[in-house]
Parts: structure tokens; C-alpha cells; sequence
């Protein structure tokens, strides 16, 4: 069966990497781990990890999208992702301590977003993009107008 996988190039980090997305996600799973490579599963994904050095760095072309429901799934995400040197961005994305980029969206943009009634969406959008963390009760305002 033909599978994609997405497969991450650390700088000779992947067990602490491994370890720490372990630590932040509730249904992580630890294939395999070495001090070259790993496999590990994070709520359902498949990952590979390699040690590949310094020569290639993340950026924010290719982002992980977590879907929670909750502010204080946000909240959680969001903390614990940018604990110990991570960074906080714009519109619901940051990079972890090791580079990667998240997205923590509450399912709630995509609703308000996709409605119908573009002076609504126009709302939340400008309430979005004024934000770095995604706090739902301002959406809620914006949507209500």
C-alpha cells in the first residue's frame, strides 16, 4: 500500500526531539528511536527523523496543522509548543524549540471563515490576522459584529 510520510531532517537532535514530542502530545507513539533516526507517531501521523546535521534548517513553507476544538486545547498547544525557546508567530502558527512549524487552529475559524455571509468572514479574518495565538472569544466578537 502506497503511503506518504513526512520525514524531518534534525540537527543531530532526534531523541530529544522525539522525547519532546512525546511529552506534548496524548496519543504519541515511539516506533523507533537512535541516536540517528527515529519513527514515531504523533495523535495518528506517522513521522521518520534523521540526525542530518546543520546543513538544512525548517522554515515556515511546510507547517504541521493541529485541529482542536477548544481554548483551552489552544492554550495547551500553544504553551507547550513554544516552551523553551519556541516562538510565537502570526494567524495561529509558532516554531517549536527545534524549528518546526505548527499551526494551532480551532475549528471554529474554519466554520467562520467558510460562511456564506462574507461581511461576517471579513470580521473574523481582520480579527485573525491582528492576532498570534487564536483566542476563540474573539472570533466569537468579530463574527457577532
Amino acid at each position: 500500500m502506497t503511503s506518504i510520510t513526512p520525514f524531518l531532517w534534525f540537527d543531530n537532535n532526534v531523541p530529544e526531539a522525539v522525547a519532546f514530542y512525546k511529552s506534548v502530545f496524548p496519543n504519541a507513539r515511539v516506533e523507533t528511536v537512535s541516536d540517528f533516526m527515529a519513527v514515531f507517531e504523533l495523535e495518528g501521523q506517522r513521522f521518520h527523523a534523521l540526525n542530518g546535521g546543520p546543513q538544512y534548517r525548517f522554515n515556515e513553507a511546510v507547517s504541521f496543522f493541529i485541529s482542536v476544538e477548544t481554548q483551552e486545547e489552544v492554550d495547551y498547544f500553544w504553551k507547550a509548543l513554544t516552551a523553551d525557546g519556541g516562538e510565537e508567530s502570526r494567524c495561529g502558527w509558532l516554531k517549536d524549540k527545534f524549528g518546526l512549524s505548527w499551526q494551532v487552529i480551532p475549528a471554529a475559524l474554519g466554520r467562520y471563515l467558510g460562511d456564506a455571509d462574507r461581511t461576517k468572514a471579513n470580521r473574523v479574518m481582520q480579527a485573525m490576522m491582528g492576532m498570534r495565538k487564536i483566542v476563540i472569544a474573539d472570533l466569537d466578537r468579530a463574527y457577532a459584529g
